[in-house]
């Protein structure tokens, strides 16, 4: 009887070690899963709600973009034309060029060839680009076209021989009224921009 009891006794010990056992690892895989959560959460949060984006026929533009993006510690993203412009293309006296036709009509929408894939993730959105014919090319309106505008906030930038970016300004705020837009720079120097991507 004795014996019985005995292991009876050793049986339900058994039971009780091995749940207690199974049910710790089952709370140490579920802090792993909390700690896998956090992570992704911190990885979430991380990505960056600021972007660069731009259009530079000559490559003048974007030198002012990458500054604008490292000051910002923004994304970067060039707006490139489906259709490279060359030297013939960019020649504003020539009213027969590519940019001078493309600038005379408001309805011109250049081809763009990549697209922002994340562009839910952006906050604040830089644009940048040269001044043509005292506004901003074409290119920019195809490239806002392809977003929803609605809760952005958007701040122009420009690089130009002399015209300034108010008129730009203006023509896109019109253009676009869903946005929010703040104002914009023309040619800054690098002690500036800090300054103007506060």
């Amino acid at each position: 009887m004795k014996k019985s009891s005995l292991f009876i006794m050793t049986a339900i010990l058994s039971v009780l070690t091995l749940g207690c056992t199974s049910n710790k690892d089952s709370q140490e895989n579920s802090a792993d899963t909390t700690a896998c959560v956090q992570d992704s959460t911190l990885a979430a949060s991380a990505a960056k709600t600021t972007l660069v984006a731009y259009f530079s026929a000559t490559g003048t533009t974007a030198k002012l973009a990458q500054k604008v993006a490292t000051a910002a510690d923004a994304d970067l993203f060039e707006i490139k034309p489906e259709t490279p412009y060359t030297e013939a293309d960019l020649d504003w006296r020539n009213d027969k060029s590519r940019s001078s036709v493309e600038m005379k009509d408001k309805t011109s929408r250049p081809a763009i060839a990549n697209k922002v894939d994340n562009w839910d993730q952006y906050e604040t959105i830089y644009i940048g680009f040269p001044i043509w014919w005292y506004t901003a090319p074409t290119i920019i309106n195809t490239f806002l076209e392809q977003y929803p505008l609605s809760g952005k906030t958007i701040i122009p930038f420009a690089t130009s021989g002399g015209s300034s970016i108010d008129k730009a300004c203006e023509d896109l705020k019109a253009a676009y009224p869903t946005a929010t837009w703040k104002a914009g720079f023309t040619n800054p120097s690098d002690e500036e921009i800090p300054n103007l991507v506060k």
